[in-house]
């Protein structure tokens, strides 16, 4: 079996690749702007009849689309969450249509939860921001395609090699370079939110089934980890696991945007669990204890460099 990789380079496409090789039988092709990659694509910026011309070579059986960003002013999120997916199906249409497409999706296409209860996919959809919204319209392209695609709704992922833009990531790194001290400090914004975290090892599993799933799937399809955390609680997970004896000072005001429109976010997995036979494996201590190992190993910022 083919499977082109699109984003392999990010956190996400990284892991999708690496369980992707380690299955019997499965050719990965990794597909992006890298030098490296075996398929050269930019989903922000080719046109349709490069992006098929690009596919036809390639012959993919599936087609798991990583690419996406988190940050960025809206029109750099536009490009990619939104346009991305819009071209990637036309190409797809033109040069593979009969491979199935698993696109990466996110569960900030929800918008703020209510708390005590999980979202399901027939939910309506209300994201707060440009990121959700960007997410929500590639969602609305790759579910009105009428290819044989699917959308994975992730939930808020976590394990070893977390970008330090998300906050699992962003506290890892700076628990790593505050020392272990008394003394130390590591200052935060408001964490009173609660997060559905899911492994990034957990999501690369359901791509996988997804990708290789006998017969049609459900359009869209949550991955998360079916809880509601609070935030503070991941937070006490990485102290712990990094022997961190200095202070956790949590200034409130300087809490994202994000964190202060959707309080609380949950998705029911139950569909997930059907179609796919997937579940998450990872229980949020060992994903914690993994990420910790994975920075453990990681060059350390040189010393007076800005703190990202």
């Amino acid at each position: 079996m083919r499977v082109l990789v699109l984003g392999a380079t990010g956190y996400l496409g990284g892991h999708v690749v690496e369980h992707l090789r380690a299955r019997p039988g499965t050719r990965v092709l990794v597909g992006g702007r890298s030098p490296a990659a075996e398929v050269t694509v930019d989903l922000a910026s080719d046109p349709p009849h490069h992006l098929a011309k690009a596919l036809a070579s390639a012959a993919p059986d599936a087609v798991v689309n990583c690419a996406g960003a988190t940050g960025g002013d809206a029109v750099t999120l536009a490009e990619v969450n939104a346009r991305g997916p819009a071209v990637l199906c036309a190409a797809l249409l033109r040069a593979a249509p009969g491979a199935r497409l698993v696109h990466l999706g996110s569960a900030a296409e929800y918008g703020p939860g209510t708390p005590g209860r999980r979202v399901a996919e027939s939910a309506a959809t209300r994201p707060a921001g440009p990121y959700g919204a960007t997410k929500l319209a590639g969602t609305v392209a790759v579910t009105a395609s009428g290819l044989d695609a699917v959308v994975l709704r992730v939930g808020n992922p976590v394990g070893p090699g977390a970008p330090p833009t998300g906050l699992p990531g962003r506290v890892t790194a700076l628990l790593r370079d505050a020392g272990h001290g008394p003394d130390a400090v590591v200052r935060l914004g408001d964490l009173s939110a609660h997060r559905d975290f899911v492994d990034v090892r957990d999501v690369a599993r359901a791509a996988w089934l997804a990708a290789t799933a006998p017969g049609p799937l459900p359009p869209v399809l949550n991955i998360g980890g079916g809880a509601a955390v609070p935030v503070r609680e991941l937070v006490r997970g990485l102290v712990e696991v990094a022997g961190f004896r200095g202070r956790i000072v949590e200034e409130g005001a300087s809490g994202s945007a994000r964190s202060a429109q959707v309080s609380w976010q949950c998705s029911d997995i139950t569909a997930a669990r059907d179609a796919l036979g997937w579940r998450p494996s990872h229980s949020l201590d060992a994903s914690l204890a993994a990420l910790w190992a994975a920075a453990g190993s990681a060059p350390r910022r040189p010393e007076g460099a800005p703190a990202r």
